[in-house]
């Protein structure tokens, strides 16, 4: 792929060779001096990440890693602003037909690729046709099926009709779809150079991957809402929690997510206060305990169930998030309008979990203290990523807590890649503890729909319900929201007695950032939304390019 060379990539891989150097530049909490606090272009900021991007086309992609850094490569139609309403992107504005079922989007005029090309409708159209292309691997296609007819009407404006009402219509056209036609027509873009090579429209373009360490972004000063005040924004793959706490405290990262006892207690110091600033909101996510619906000791929602009532949740969110969040009780994050408060509760109960196991005939008929049915004993394992220490902690008391009831519980952690590549998409697990980020629309139909159980596909545990998948389409069918409402109300009674999941917890995002960084506004939608107007005046710039 052929890109032009600037002199600031020459500067940059000089940075990249030497690193960064930090000159001494006193306090990064005080004030200024001089009133000198205005933005400025210029330093980087290095983040901590767990996980490494698998890779950087979005719709490939179903790792939050990946769409981190792609969401910085990437644009989409429109985005959420942080009232939760849509704002435009790409699109400059769009018309909605009364009947809600076409759109036509009006696309920004002036905007390029990161190689300079222009961006026009026909790269929208390109992309959509490849996310819906069979050929393509993609778990976000079956928003775009819905689509009856989608049209170029000239080089900045793009119409879509759907068959059907389709309440997510506007929001499923944000980062996923938009493809650079010029580079990818005619290519399988699973083997390209896009994967780990971009070429965006973002506020950033990629630099540099080194595979297991860093991925280096430069800022694209042709971004059409302004070039970015920071100059790089780097990704430091650092799978370790512990580590990465020790690379923040000697400076070698600005950013990263705290653990619960990182932020209660590791970061409660004076020089914590001083350097950075840390923030908590709720995230609009949930941990869960998945069972695989194939396997023979989950076939039973008794069984399930009983497993609901031996797992004590308060503990988890006690113990293992330091009060830093709440109870699940079904797939939406309380507060927000398709959660229902009224769904049944399992509350810590052994002996009721103990009484629907020998329901299901699980009885420990040797002594032994673990359940047995026809002479196999109830052991099962719980398969979840390296790296993450709230989940493997979680799994521990989960085990600690299935013990008591009679079952056997062992915990293996696998590495994200192969955890994603090798077991989830081949099923080829018997219970696993992972975690979804929920997107704002209500609309579950990939995660819970009885036809997406395929390889690549988010129903992974080959969930099946007739009612459910009826209620998914009544959901997304209307654009009345009490309609909508009641449809989502009635799935989270159905999962909640069914158990294919364990809710467990909804954490509370807790990052921190160097104190010299500003311009960080905390809102619904989290602090990175306004990414590229984050600055570092000028007197506390730290990271300088070495020629």
């Amino acid at each position: 792929m052929k890109r032009t060379v600037f002199l600031s990539a020459l500067i940059l891989l000089t940075l990249i060779i030497t690193g960064c150097r930090q000159r001494n530049t006193g306090t990064a909490g005080s004030d200024v001096k001089n009133g000198d606090d205005n933005p400025a272009y210029g330093d980087a900021i290095i983040e901590g990440t767990i996980g490494e991007p698998s890779n950087l086309i979005p719709m490939l992609a179903s790792d939050s890693a990946s769409h981190a850094v792609s969401g910085l490569i990437f644009n989409g139609l429109v985005k959420y602003d942080t009232d939760l309403s849509i704002t435009g992107d790409l699109a400059e504005f769009w018309d909605i037909s009364p009947d809600g079922l076409v759109i036509t989007f009006h696309l920004r005029k002036g905007v390029r690729w990161t190689d300079g090309a222009e961006f026009t409708a026909d790269d929208v159209l390109f992309g959509y046709r490849t996310i819906i292309d069979e050929k393509t691997p993609s778990a976000y296609k079956e928003d775009f099926l819905q689509v009856k007819k989608a049209e170029v009407l000239d080089r900045f404006t793009f119409r879509v009709t759907y068959d059907k009402p389709f309440a997510p219509a506007l929001t499923s056209w944000g980062s996923l779809v938009i493809l650079p036609k010029h580079l990818l027509e005619g290519k399988d873009i699973t083997k390209s150079d896009m994967t780990r090579d971009p070429i965006g429209l973002g506020p950033y373009k990629l630099s540099k991957w080194v595979s297991g360490q860093e991925l280096l972004l430069e800022s694209n000063r042709d971004y059409f809402e302004g070039r970015p005040y920071i100059d790089h924004y780097i990704y430091k793959v650092i799978p370790d929690p512990a580590t990465m706490f020790l690379e923040l405290k000697t400076g070698g990262i600005d950013m990263m997510g705290l653990t619960p006892i990182q932020y209660t207690k590791q970061t409660d110091t004076a020089f914590f206060r001083e350097n950075y600033r840390k923030y908590r909101f709720p995230a609009f996510q949930y941990t869960h305990l998945a069972f695989n619906q194939k396997h023979p000791w989950f076939s039973d929602k008794r069984v399930r169930q009983a497993i609901a009532f031996g797992i004590d949740k308060k503990e988890i969110v006690d113990v293992v998030l330091f009060g830093l969040g709440s109870p699940a009780t079904g797939p939406y994050v309380p507060n927000t309008w398709p959660y229902n408060p009224h769904v049944k509760k399992y509350e810590y109960n052994p002996e009721m979990a103990r009484q629907l196991l020998r329901e299901a005939g699980w009885q420990d008929t040797d002594g032994d203290g673990i359940v047995d049915k026809d002479g196999k004993p109830f052991q099962f394992t719980i398969l979840t990523n390296a790296g993450n220490a709230l989940r493997k902690n979680t799994a521990t008391i989960i085990q600690w807590r299935l013990e008591k009831i009679g079952i056997k519980v062992d915990i293996r952690t696998v590495e994200w890649s192969t955890f994603i590549n090798q077991f989830i998409d081949k099923k080829r697990f018997e219970a696993v503890l992972l975690g979804w980020s929920i997107g704002l629309d209500a609309d579950q139909f990939d995660i819970w729909h009885s036809t997406k159980t395929k390889e690549k596909e988010l129903n992974f545990i080959s969930f099946s319900n007739a009612e459910v998948d009826e209620l998914l389409e009544k959901g997304r069918r209307t654009f009345d929201l009490e309609k909508r409402k009641k449809a989502y109300f009635r799935i989270q009674e159905i999962l909640a007695d069914e158990v294919p999941y364990i809710f467990l917890y909804v954490p509370d995002a807790t990052p921190i950032v160097h104190a010299r960084i500003r311009g960080i506004r905390p809102t619904p939608i989290g602090i990175s939304y306004n990414l590229p107007k984050w600055y570092v005046p000028k007197i506390l710039q730290r990271h300088t390019m070495v020629p």
